[in-house]
């Protein structure tokens, strides 16, 4: 049998209410707290005694902000309460009377900010799987509803600064367009010589719009990237979100992830998805074979992960098979030659491998 509970849990009832359901776009009237309480509380108040324990709760410096609206009503006998009327034309007589409505608490964290907490213990490798899920439990409870059934939306954000003063602002776009499977459209930024952030244009010198369906964001190598499909193709690509200006939620529903191609015709795994892409790289996922020395295991291990399968092992070499994106285990192979060596597929192998040559004709042939 439920039990009901005590009147002076009032004023803690009403502030949880205000956690749980209000922010700034989710405010409450009197009557809504009014109904919470008697629907999942059990219990009843009446507009006059939350109104004054919301004044109790600011007194007690809790940041709750409110709409104020005047309107006139009739003056009541205190006693019978009965209108009063004037003397002389028998009209009701009126008096203005304040109405507060519209509350929400104010949180010292903003959802933007309580994001980049979450992921800054999600992109940490040396927190422990439990602690690290307690800790982001303790800090979705510092918002309220609305932003815990986001925030599956983000994962791990990037450590650096960046000169792109929107990056918060482009975060909130794109969860609110992937919460609702919205395409979103945007101008993309890079440096010139001037080092000032250009928007990239086409070769007839206007400015080039990007219309995407956005998937997810994540972090790798201190940037901040999301993952989704350029309209004009049925793959994935890669954009750093503090490239995005001027970026546009439009009413358009989103392409479905597991019609991309490579998908596999199956939904989003990100985790998957990260392990195959270690540089980030937009190109298609190929099951490698590549030759290291031993001491490289280690890196090998931190980049692609322990589901790689070693072979072929020798006093000096072992071979690493693993699946990953192409380009990615190309620039692996350029970042640590001659360490590392390409041994399937052949046609990364030959790439490579013409690649290795021009770059050392530079430095045959140029002079400086």
């Amino acid at each position: 049998m439920y039990v009901k509970q005590p009147k002076k849990l009032l004023i803690l009832n009403i502030l949880d209410i205000l956690r749980k359901y209000t922010d700034e776009d989710h405010r409450l009237s009197q009557k809504e707290i009014a109904d919470i309480l008697k629907n999942e509380y059990d219990m009843k108040a009446d507009r006059k005694a939350i109104r004054r324990n919301l004044l109790n709760l600011m007194d007690c410096g809790y940041n709750i902000e409110y709409s104020e609206t005047i309107r006139n009503v009739p003056v009541r006998d205190k006693q019978t309460g009965e209108v009063l009327r004037d003397s002389k034309t028998g009209k009701p007589i009126m008096e203005e009377n304040e109405l507060w409505s519209d509350f929400y608490l104010k949180r010292e964290f903003t959802d933007g900010e309580l994001r980049l907490l979450i992921d800054g213990l999600l992109f940490s490798k040396h927190i422990p799987y439990s602690q690290c899920k307690e800790l982001v439990e303790k800090l979705e409870s510092l918002s309220n509803i609305y932003f815990k059934s986001r925030v599956r939306y983000i994962a791990t954000l990037p450590e650096d600064k960046t000169d792109n003063k929107q990056l918060f602002y482009n975060i909130d776009v794109l969860d609110e367009a992937i919460n609702k499977n919205r395409k979103v459209s945007f101008e993309y930024v890079e440096y010139l010589t001037d080092k000032k952030l250009h928007s990239k244009k086409r070769e007839d010198g206007s400015v080039r719009e990007y219309i995407i369906t956005p998937y997810q964001m994540v972090a790798k190598e201190g940037k901040y990237y999301l993952i989704c499909n350029y309209d004009k193709y049925d793959d994935v690509s890669n954009y750093r979100i503090d490239r995005i200006r001027n970026i546009k939620i439009l009413d358009e529903n989103g392409k479905p992830f597991r019609e991309l191609k490579w998908s596999g015709h199956q939904n989003l795994d990100l985790a998957e998805y990260m392990k195959e892409h270690v540089y980030m790289y937009s190109s298609e996922n190929v099951h490698v074979k590549f030759r290291i020395v031993k001491p490289m295991i280690t890196d090998v291990i931190d980049m692609f992960g322990k589901d790689v399968v070693f072979s072929d092992e020798d006093e000096t070499h072992v071979t690493v098979t693993t699946k990953t994106n192409e380009r990615a285990m190309e620039q692996f192979a350029k970042n640590f030659a001659p360490d590392v060596e390409i041994l399937k597929p052949k046609k990364l192998r030959d790439e490579l491998r013409k690649e290795l040559e021009k770059s050392l004709e530079v430095y045959r042939t140029r002079e400086v």
